[in-house]
């Protein structure tokens, strides 16, 4: 009989909790089939996304190692086999997926995110029945999702849309003021996205509830993407200076440059940007210009006990530079899964709906505390739920992290929200 209190661990846990689970099942299991089961991934392994595409990789490698290490899948091991979706959009993306299944008959495709697919991701699992997470961040899969939850019944994002950055940025906005950690000179907030779908739904996000938080916005301003010429902008920003400037590009190249440029004659303006400054990228172009950069994250590695064992495991075997904080996002996913199937009594295989619905709703079931925080599946659209800003319960919702470069030499610090956090924000040097 299977130990009850090693799988509850397992399903609530990461890392070595969830190999107590898999061995458990596999001592148990009377598998006849020994064969490996193909983990497909359609990742930017080259192009503008390179850098985020082999941090995916690297998670999933690591996952697999410590899968396969606890016995795999009830005695069966998993393979990672990667497309490279280059450049990604719709067609790219979608024909990388299918030569994965067709090639490897992969029962489930962990991807990264890619850019400008209009969520064709989710009709290649569905015509193909199989599991499909992936890490887009895009209120996109949710609506689409919604159309029609029998057909994309196995897609899952892993991590909250991109939608709740927006509430999220102004209340934590709204915190610094309030606690009077930051004074603000005037209520007006700058907002500068790029032109891509991610960075226009939280700019658009951030602008229609500015002024319930009490922030009016000064600029709106939609720059090319990919871009590092930020001087037209700058000299807008320069000419009216806001409390605050929030930048939803996430090139970590190009927010660097931003940086650079900024500095050169800077305002008393907090400066936020998303996602992109996780990557070492941001900081080795940019330099002690990033000190005091506030940025944000719906996912990613958390700087706690639980991911420790994670952490040290990733940089000892990908380097020091290398970015758990991006490959955790695919070592949760497959550890999700991987319990998921095991829990279902199989992968099940392409075309095979009545085993992949079975691990599909172990997904839904299951509350998996991951290196990431806490995923549960919102029944709505088959994402994480965000906390605080989507759930008061940090037990149910993966942490809308802020983060603050406070030191370019070293990893930036959690600074919000408050029970996760580990250090407490600091007036950028600019600011005077």
């Amino acid at each position: 009989m299977m130990n009850r209190r090693a799988m509850l661990q397992g399903a609530l846990g990461a890392g070595a909790a969830g190999g107590m689970l898999l061995a458990d099942m596999n001592r148990s299991a009377k598998a006849q089939d020994t064969s490996p089961i193909a983990v497909g991934s359609a990742l930017p392994m080259s192009g503008i996304a390179a850098a985020d595409g082999i941090e995916f990789k690297n998670g999933l490698d690591l996952a697999a190692e410590e899968i396969n290490a606890a016995g795999g899948i009830l005695g069966r091991p998993v393979e990672i086999h990667i497309e490279d979706t280059k450049e990604m959009g719709a067609d790219l993306v979608s024909q990388s997926m299918q030569r994965l299944i067709d090639r490897f008959n992969t029962p489930v495709l962990i991807n990264g995110y890619n850019l400008g697919t209009n969520m064709i991701e989710m009709d290649v699992a569905a015509d193909n029945d199989v599991i499909m997470m992936h890490y887009n961040t895009l209120i996109s899969h949710n609506e689409k999702f919604k159309t029609d939850p029998e057909r994309y019944y196995g897609s899952f994002q892993g991590d909250p849309p991109e939608f709740w950055y927006g509430p999220g940025c102004l209340n934590f906005l709204k915190s610094l003021s309030d606690a009077g950690t930051w004074k603000a000179p005037n209520k007006k907030i700058a907002i500068i996205p790029s032109a891509n779908e991610y960075s226009i739904v939280i700019a658009n996000a951030i602008r229609d509830q500015a002024k319930d938080y009490g922030f009016e916005v000064s600029l709106f301003e939609t720059v090319p993407f990919p871009t590092n010429q930020w001087g037209p902008t700058l000299a807008k920003l320069r000419q009216d200076p806001p409390a605050a400037i929030i930048v939803t590009h996430f090139l970590p190249q190009d927010l660097a440059q931003f940086m650079v440029q900024f500095l050169t004659q800077p305002t008393n303006s907090l400066v936020y940007m998303q996602y992109g400054p996780s990557l070492p990228a941001f900081r080795e172009i940019g330099g002690e210009t990033i000190n005091g950069v506030i940025y944000s994250t719906v996912v990613g590695c958390l700087p706690d006990d639980f991911s420790k064992p994670f952490r040290e495991s990733y940089r000892a075997k990908f380097g020091p530079n290398s970015a758990y904080i991006t490959g955790s996002q695919t070592y949760d996913g497959l550890w999700m899964w991987a319990i998921a199937a095991a829990i279902a009594g199989g992968p099940g295989e392409p075309f095979n709906k009545e085993q992949v619905s079975k691990v599909a709703a172990v997904m839904r079931r299951n509350v998996y505390r991951g290196v990431n925080g806490t995923y549960r599946a919102d029944p709505a659209g088959q994402s994480a739920y965000c906390y605080p800003t989507q759930t008061a319960d940090p037990s149910l919702g993966m942490p809308h992290q802020f983060l603050q470069h406070q030191d370019y030499k070293t990893d930036p610090k959690l600074i919000a929200p408050a029970l996760y956090a580990t250090d407490t924000f600091l007036l950028p040097p600019w600011i005077k």
